[in-house]
């Protein structure tokens, strides 16, 4: 008798125990996408201005989009890095993303109130 509880109580135990995996970020795990958010959100964070082109690339990456646009004797690049999920689609766009406004080589401001004072 004793076997045959042992025996059902290890196959009751097999039977419940499983492996659970978070999807969320929770728990520890965490996607490449929001691995890479987090890391665009801290850069963005630190970013101070007058730095260069090169300088925020080489803290930033590879920006997911990239603007220019000459205005008068200025030359405006806008990058844009992925720092929020908007849609759970896979795709980026530039809602999703923080601009970064660069003015003749020169970090000058970043997010939305920075961009709107190109079309200023």
């Amino acid at each position: 008798m004793k076997s045959l509880i042992l025996a059902g109580s290890l196959g009751l135990s097999l039977l419940l125990s499983g492996c659970v995996i978070s999807v969320d970020g929770h728990d520890g795990y965490q996607s490449d996408w929001q691995k890479q958010e987090k890391h665009n959100r801290k850069e963005v964070a630190r970013l101070q201005p007058n730095l260069t082109t090169g300088e925020v690339m080489d803290r930033m990456g590879v920006a997911d989009f990239s603007e220019f646009v000459k205005k008068g004797d200025d030359q405006y690049h806008v990058l844009y890095y992925r720092t929020q999920r908007v849609d759970d689609d896979g795709v980026t766009t530039k809602d999703e993303c923080t601009p970064l406004v660069l003015k003749n080589d020169q970090l000058v401001g970043w997010g939305n109130s920075a961009l709107a004072m190109l079309s200023q």
